[in-house]
Order: structure tokens, then sequence, then C-alpha cells
């Protein structure tokens, strides 16, 4: 490294070391220890459909709570991480929703229930973008996309966790109790998220705390055996107030572009996951004829589809760039819930009556869904930290995530309507236009493959 290289520059130009590495673990689990917990409630609804004798409008209320707690999390979240810094709102949300998701699990009645899942959206909400913006700000720049994509695999891993508890544990007695006293697990990894990880250079830097950032930075070149001059360095940038661009400025000329299809792209993206998989394995008992440990085992299947799904969106959004990656699997998200809402009337054109030949094409179609949505998710946790600048990027991240969960709490009321109304098929079919929708505004989203965060 030569010339006079600000601490952001000499992030952005270190190789990937174990510093890195244990940054995205932690990050990873907790985000991980998130999509266990929200996709736990989609097998919980299931179960205390049959146990509690619930309505499709109690159902509904059940599973769209967490959002509005989410939306005001995200929201608040985002703010107030760019005020306090990340790595502490980070722990303090994981330490919210985990003991709430706990004390969910003593829950006497649906009141209850529904009081705590709230809280526990409200510190989910915060906990997303937070994570994404920590670990985008240390990321190298050359791999940023790809690392911030890794990030987002974890939720495969937690939704996954989430199905196999579905399968296991919620079909037993008192079974869904015993799966959310499992969320109680991030109260204690809260501690390790606080103690353990790095506050963000950037964030350290705005502040004018200059030593931390310093000793920060100096943690990560001396993990990747690199050593810079101090004649090399860049002075300190002195602070200037009113420099930093205001929250007013989200839709002024400069941003407002950018914040109208980012805000669209998070709606669309979450009424369609949210619209499917949080219903999937109620209307696969209710409207699909499987029993309750068989649509567990259908929703298991197309969980493991996600996997390889995060794994095409790292690589291609370093070699596409993050903006036609992110339409590309958006556009194979449409195909997929189209290929959904058909699968039966393909099943009784190609094989009519037989039973496994329906399951399998079914299964194909939402596999495909599965594979495409999560890989779009991926892209867009990688593009979004990229839209604004540092003194409003975690900010602005929120407000658009916080735009996205009024989607998804809205699907989970909308979604039993529209199968009443019009069936299964149709419901897809809206879940489709929602993906086209985001497809379209992503594409008027900029692109920063391999540029500093710094030159947002």
């Amino acid at each position: 490294m030569s010339g006079h290289l600000t601490r952001s520059q000499r992030l952005d130009e270190l190789p990937y070391t174990r510093k890195h590495n244990k940054l995205l673990m932690g990050s990873g689990v907790g985000w991980a220890l998130d999509a266990m917990d929200i996709g736990l409630i989609s097998f919980i609804m299931a179960a205390l459909a049959s146990e509690w004798q619930l309505s499709s409008t109690e159902l509904s209320f059940l599973g769209s709570v967490g959002f509005v707690g989410m939306a005001l999390g995200a929201s608040l979240g985002g703010l107030l991480a760019d005020r306090i810094g990340r790595r502490q709102v980070f722990a303090l949300t994981l330490l919210i929703y985990g003991v709430a998701t706990g004390l969910s699990a003593l829950s006497t009645g649906l009141v209850m229930l529904i009081a705590l899942r709230f809280i526990v959206g409200l510190g989910l909400g915060a906990e997303l973008p937070v994570a994404s913006t920590l670990v985008s700000e240390f990321a190298p720049r050359k791999i940023r996309g790809r690392v911030v994509v890794a990030l987002e695999s974890f939720w495969a891993v937690g939704w996954l966790a989430a199905a196999l508890i579905g399968f296991f544990i919620v079909p037993m007695d008192n079974g869904w109790r015993w799966a959310l006293a499992l969320g109680a697990v991030p109260a204690a990894w809260s501690m390790v998220i606080r103690f353990g990880l790095p506050e963000s250079v950037r964030f350290l830097e705005g502040k004018g705390r200059h030593n931390e950032a310093e000793q920060v930075v100096s943690k990560f070149e001396e993990a990747a055996g690199v050593t810079v001059r101090d004649e090399d360095k860049a002075p300190d940038a002195p602070l200037q107030a009113g420099a930093k661009v205001t929250k007013r400025e989200l839709f002024g000329p400069r941003f407002r572009t950018r914040t109208i299809a980012l805000w669209l792209t998070w709606f669309g993206i979450n009424f369609a996951y949210y619209g499917a998989f949080i219903w999937l394995p109620t209307l696969l008992s209710s409207e699909g004829g499987m029993n309750l440990r068989d649509s567990f085992e259908f929703t298991l299947y197309m969980t493991l589809a996600q996997l390889p799904g995060y794994l095409a969106a790292a690589i291609l959004v370093e070699v596409w760039g993050r903006r036609p990656t992110l339409v590309t699997f958006l556009g194979g998200s449409m195909v997929g819930a189209a290929a959904f809402a058909l699968a039966p009337t393909l099943a009784a054109s190609i094989a009519p009556g037989d039973d496994g030949a329906a399951y399998a094409i079914a299964l194909t179609a939402g596999c495909v869904l599965s594979f495409f949505n999560l890989g779009a998710w991926g892209a867009l946790y990688a593009i979004t930290p990229e839209v604004y600048p540092t003194a409003m990027r975690a900010g602005g991240a929120g407000a658009a995530t916080a735009f996205g969960r009024i989607a998804a709490m809205a699907a989970p009321l909308v979604v039993p309507l529209i199968v009443g109304a019009a069936g299964r098929a149709t419901l897809f079919a809206v879940l489709g236009a929602m993906f086209a929708m985001a497809m379209v505004a992503a594409w008027f989203l900029p692109e920063y493959t391999d540029q500093a965060l710094d030159e947002v």
C-alpha cells in the first residue's frame, strides 16, 4: 500500500482474514437465530390452528403482529445505530427479541402470545439492517457483495433449523412451547455480540472517535500481516457541523429515485416472501390435503433449496454485479410463483389422478421459488447498504426495511382473504406480480460493485 490512505481505504484493500470471518460468523449466527424465530411461527400457526381452534382471522393477526413490531424496530433501530453505533444496537436487539421469544413459550392464550410476538418483532426488525450495515462496512471492497450475501445465507440455515424443529418437535404434545423456548438462545448470544465484535470504523470516525477507529483498523491489518507506515496514513478528517446528510434528503433530489426504487423492491419481495412462507404449512394442510407432518416435510424440502440459491447469488453479485443479479433472481422468483400457481393444473394434465406426480410437480415449483427468492434476498442485502453514504447508511437501510415490513405485516392478513375468495392459484399469481414489481423497481437502483463505500 502506498499514498495517503484513509482508514476506510485501508480496510477496503485488505485481504479476507480470520478477523473478517469472526465478524461474519458472529453476525451470521445472530442472523440465523432471527430466521429460526420467524420460521418457527409458520409451523406454530399450523399447530395452534388445531390445538387452540383458531380462526383464519386470529391466525392472520398472529402471523402479522410480529411484522408490525419489525416495521417500527427497523426504522428506530437504523436511526439509533447511526447515533450510538452498530454493535450496541445489534446486541440490544438480539437481547430484546431473545427474551420475548422465550417468554412466548409460557403464553396462556392468544392475546399474550400476540403481545409478546410484537416485542419480538421490535428486536428482530432493528437487528437485520444493522447487522448487514456493520458487515458491509468491514468487508474488503472486491468481495463486499459476496460477504454480505454470505451473511444473508445464514437466514437459510436458521430457516432450515426452524423446519427441522417444526418437523420433529412441533407435532409433539406442547411441542410449540418447546420450539419457542429455543428462542431464548439469542439472549445469551447478545453478550457475545456486544463484547466480541468491533464497532464500525466509519461510524467511529463520523463521531470523531479517531483513536478507537485506528485501533480497530490496526487489529485487522495485524491479522492480515499488513503494516502501514504513519507517513502513508491520511490525517484525521475534522468533524464538520451540518455536513452529514439528513433523513429528509431520502426524498430530496439526490436520493429520491434510489429511495423510491429501494422501497418498492423491499415492499414487493417482503409481501411475496412472507405471503408464501408464513402461511405455507397451514395452506398445505388445510387447502392442499396434506396432514400436518407432511406439510412440514414439504416445507423442509423447499427450505433446502434456499442454500444453493444463496451460493449462486454470492458468486454472481461480484461477477454480474448487484443490480443484474437482483433483477435476475426476482425474475426467477416470479417464474417460480407462477409455476406453483399452475402446479395443480399441470399435474392434472400430465398425470391425472396421480398424487405422487402432483406432489413432485408442486415441490419442484416450490423449490424453484425458494431458490430464486432467497438468492434475491441475498442480492438485496448486498446492494442496500451501498445505496446511501455513511452518515445515513444504517438509517436509510432501516427506513427501506421498515417500509418492506409494512408489506410483511399486510401479507399474512391478506393471504386468507385471497385464498378464500379465489383460491391458492390466485394467491401465488398475486405473489408473482409482487415479484415483477420488485424486479422493475430494482432496475433503478445504483450499481457500486467493486467501488469503495466512501464513493457512494
